[in-house]
């Protein structure tokens, strides 16, 4: 029985090889506006985050003074 060949380099991330698709079907210009509206989506998450969490901060500081 043969022990199964190495190989000498990682297979592609699966991003790696979502881009490399997004690269053939997409426009340059549809790539960047694609990219930018994830950013958007991922900065409007924090903000959600951050709005839940704030009425938190004032009572943890009152409690820390304490």
């Amino acid at each position: 029985m043969q022990a199964a060949p190495v190989r000498a380099h990682a297979l592609p991330s699966v991003t790696t090889a979502l881009r490399a698709v997004e690269s053939l079907l997409l426009s340059s210009g549809q790539r960047t506006a694609r990219r930018n509206a994830w950013t958007a989506v991922l900065e409007d998450r924090r903000r959600a985050k951050d709005r839940v969490e704030s009425p938190y901060v004032p009572d943890a500081v009152a409690d820390h003074r304490s």
